[in-house]
């Protein structure tokens, strides 16, 4: 830190496996991403190279070799892992992640429709060689999967080999865990962390307002995904109390007083 202020929550530090945040990376020049990881590469545990974009985005290998050496790990959006798939192309997936020498991946059923066992066993298959974040919940509007459902399906995925489950919202923020309208499940949220390990799991906030909500819920050290580039920074102040948003949330009653 640049000067000592007191009173700040603890972080935890790379690698971290609590307070995890990841970036939707939808298509960043060299120069861009050069520039996102001179300024954030030090709170930044993941970029995930949103759905389809790796397939267009020019100097791919460049750009994810940048984010690995400053201490980052890439991966392939679901989206893509499932245009795979259902084109009956697994294995040529795989390959692919081997070509760009990707050490995790991302698992996902948001598009296509995907046999719930099938799923953990290609979550199997992946963990074996990679570290993997599989997604639960639809990217289709108005698709509602009861409570029971989400708690079920993470917690045998994790059982399967996942690092992390994602909970679905989109790049948006208006489906899966959230409202068309961006506002929280409130009574999903708490089912899902009353059965399963709310460290196993990362919750996409694209928007300002879920990304403050999760983090008075769950404290500093929430795990947060589907920040924009350049969202980090201000995600970090969030997270420990140096927003108005938070600013007593963090603070000794005495202080929070005044």
């Amino acid at each position: 830190m640049n000067y000592t202020l007191p009173h700040i929550p603890e972080r935890e530090k790379k690698p971290r496996k609590a307070g995890v945040t990841m970036v939707m990376d939808k298509g960043a020049g060299i120069k861009q991403a050069e520039n996102f990881i001179e300024a954030c590469a030090d709170y930044v545990d993941f970029v995930k190279l949103g759905f389809g974009t790796s397939y267009i985005t020019p100097n791919l290998e460049t750009k994810i070799k940048l984010y690995k050496q400053a201490g980052i790990k890439v991966y392939l959006g679901g989206t893509l892992f499932e245009a795979f798939l259902v084109r009956g192309m697994f294995n040529d997936y795989v390959k692919l992640l081997d070509k760009l020498k990707l050490d995790c991946a991302e698992v996902s059923d948001g598009s296509i429709i995907i046999p719930h066992d099938e799923k953990c066993k290609y979550i199997s298959k992946l963990a074996k060689d990679r570290l993997v974040l599989s997604e639960v919940g639809s990217k289709e509007e108005g698709i509602i999967i009861h409570p029971a459902k989400w708690i079920q399906m993470m917690n045998k995925e994790i059982e399967a080999g996942s690092w992390k489950v994602i909970a679905e919202a989109r790049e948006g923020g208006n489906v899966g865990i959230f409202h068309r309208n961006g506002s929280t499940h409130t009574i999903l949220i708490n089912k899902i962390v009353s059965k399963v390990d709310k460290e196993k799991i990362i919750w996409e906030t694209p928007q300002k307002s879920q990304q403050v909500w999760f983090t008075k819920l769950f404290g500093a050290n929430v795990n947060l995904g589907n920040i924009g580039l350049d969202e980090v920074i201000p995600l970090e102040t969030l997270r420990i109390g140096l927003r108005g948003d938070t600013f007593f949330d963090f603070l000794p009653k005495n202080l929070a007083k005044k």
